[in-house]
């Protein structure tokens, strides 16, 4: 018990500085940098290309999938790859959002310089505004941790929930400010369990290709016996003199 006492507070230390460094961070946000990013976003004609290096990037590709299902056509773009090609793949009425702790990595740095250039606006959720990449953005979140959440001080862990919480709560904003409702959800998660209730009909169910055979109430038990033999699709529809249905016989019922 000693040992597993040990081992939940060794957790329970980098779970703790998670949430201080989260609560901590709210002083850093300011309304109207959060307002001028979502109107941004909102007003977007084209899409919201999130980017980001390291762990940020990861950061990144879940914020970009959270807003690709929520409203907001957006797509992740590695900033490496970027300065070989990639940047091909942004358009004028498209909107950057870049993820940094430190906001001077090389990559994301000198792909910014050309994403000013392009004139395309960005939005920049940064642990350090008063970083290189801070001074490329047209609007600063400042997602400002003291210090990480593991023993050394150096993994990204505090600054990536920060910069992961600060995301969902932009596009949860924006889901809001969009009208997206469950409906909008389920079209755009078909094979989730939500999906599959509003979107799935009966007649998607019913395979019609295959028949259903309807006899009168007045057949003979081996005209009822040889439909539920021929193709069906478990059993036979019972129907009175006006073609209403009054009951099934199915396969199990005879057998």
């Amino acid at each position: 018990m000693e040992k597993e006492q040990k081992l939940f507070d060794l957790f329970l230390t980098s779970y703790n500085q998670q949430i201080t460094e989260l609560a901590n961070n709210r002083e850093y946000l300011n309304a109207g940098d959060i307002t001028k990013a979502l109107e941004l976003i909102l007003n977007c004609k084209g899409k919201l290309v999130v980017t980001g290096m390291g762990k940020s990037g990861l950061i990144g590709q879940k914020m970009a999938a959270t807003f690709s299902s929520t409203g907001t056509p957006a797509f992740f773009l590695h900033p490496g790859e970027s300065l070989h090609g990639d940047l091909g793949c942004l358009q004028s009425n498209d909107i950057m959002l870049v993820i940094a702790k430190s906001g001077e990595s090389e990559e994301v740095t000198s792909m910014l310089r050309v994403v000013q250039k392009m004139q395309i606006p960005i939005i920049a959720i940064l642990g350090n505004a008063d970083s290189t990449a801070g001074s490329l953005a047209d609007v600063i979140i400042n997602a400002r941790v003291a210090q990480e959440a593991d023993p050394l001080n150096l993994a990204p862990t505090a600054s990536t929930t920060v910069a992961l919480v600060i995301g969902d709560a932009l596009a949860a904003a924006l889901i809001g400010m969009r009208g997206f409702n469950s409906e909008h959800f389920a079209l755009f998660h078909p094979a989730g369990q939500l999906g599959k209730r509003l979107l799935l009909k009966v007649d998607d169910l019913l395979q019609l290709d295959q028949g259903i055979p309807m006899l009168s109430v007045q057949a003979s038990i081996p005209e009822l016996l040889a439909a539920e033999n021929g193709p069906n699709l478990g059993g036979v529809m019972i129907v009175d003199e006006r073609g209403q249905l009054i009951g099934i016989v199915t396969d199990g019922d005879l057998r």
